[in-house]
């Protein structure tokens, strides 16, 4: 089977936007790829380095995320980056022939650094160099996918760059890894903004139903909608997004419908929102209630995985240092 690699950071329990990004898609990649999905612990301490206590209970919460939404560790190998040291091996060996020039030209880090450096000392080699440590965790599985968004190409066109020198130099070794496009929805918070943790608008998986509610009704909608007899337009309403992931075609022509004309008022969308939801994410929280119960069988799942994933990550060193003639 090729294998597809993916990992996220280990920034606490994951939001709608997280599940419909990337999670959700995931799931249906271990169906038809050997799929490897790690924690990226590491790479989280390139803006948390100052206090990193909080990073392994993040992961743990992750991982729980991860099988209420149906990663089956018997299809895929799930495991916590910092637990296969080869990743910083590789990542040593590819950062003495990484020019400087295609790490400074990469636009996430322009735009991490305008975005978070009033906040955070930046200036560091691990922020700068983080996407040569993302190279060696993808080469080192030889991954024939990674699935992107567009923004994220440039990522992944780097780590396709690091393994054509490194064949270059050494012989022939790593796949270029591919693109596997993920169509990335918008997926607005509950004040109209972007799903985020930082703004406080984001609604979780560990949530409850009820919380779910209490999140979705006085979510924004369609400014123009004052009243329930004023109509709207579904495109400038962020609920609509919303319903884009959950709601039927057939209902969400119906959504379409009442809001342009106004047939309903705007909590009668919300319900109708809500229902959809449960039905998609009522058995995922319910399967996540039940992991928060058996995180001693999680972490057993992360060791059995790691166990898994280093023997491939020292297979592919064993032939990287043969290449460079360290070999012993």
């Amino acid at each position: 089977m090729k294998r597809v690699l993916s990992g996220m950071r280990p920034t606490g329990k994951l939001h709608l936007g997280n599940y419909l990004g990337a999670l959700k898609n995931w799931v249906a990649l271990q169906n038809e790829y050997q799929c490897f999905y790690f924690v990226a612990d590491w790479h989280a301490l390139t803006t948390e380095y100052e206090d990193p206590k909080s990073i392994r209970e993040n992961s743990l919460e992750v991982v729980i995320d991860w099988l209420a939404a149906g990663l089956d560790p018997e299809k895929s190998i799930l495991f916590v980056q910092s637990w296969i040291k080869e990743h910083a091996e590789l990542h040593l060996l590819f950062s003495m022939f990484t020019p400087l020039s295609w790490l400074e030209r990469n636009p996430t880090y322009k735009e991490m650094k305008q975005e978070l450096g009033e906040y955070k000392e930046l200036a560091t080699y691990g922020f700068l160099g983080y996407p040569v440590l993302q190279a060696a965790d993808i080469l080192i599985y030889k991954a024939h996918y990674v699935p992107v968004g567009k923004d994220q190409l440039p990522h992944l066109e780097l780590t396709r760059e690091i393994a054509r020198r490194f064949n270059y130099l050494y012989g022939r070794c790593f796949p270029e890894p591919q693109p596997k496009l993920t169509e990335i929805p918008k997926v607005p918070g509950t004040d109209g903004r972007k799903m985020s943790k930082s703004y406080n608008n984001a609604i979780y998986l560990a949530d409850t139903p009820e919380e779910v509610w209490e999140k979705l009704r006085p979510m924004v909608t369609d400014t123009r909608r004052k009243r329930k007899t004023d109509p709207g337009e579904p495109q400038d309403c962020p609920v609509y997004y919303l319903h884009l992931a959950f709601t039927p075609e057939e209902e969400l022509r119906v959504v379409e419908d009442g809001c342009r004309k106004a047939a309903f008022g705007c909590i009668e969308c919300k319900k109708r929102l809500y229902n959809h939801m449960m039905e998609q994410l009522g058995p995922v929280m319910e399967r996540r209630r039940q992991w928060e119960k058996r995180k001693d069988e999680v972490m057993d799942i992360l060791k059995e995985g790691a166990k898994k994933a280093r023997e491939v990550a020292q297979a592919t060193m064993e032939e990287v240092r043969r290449l460079m003639a360290f070999a012993l």
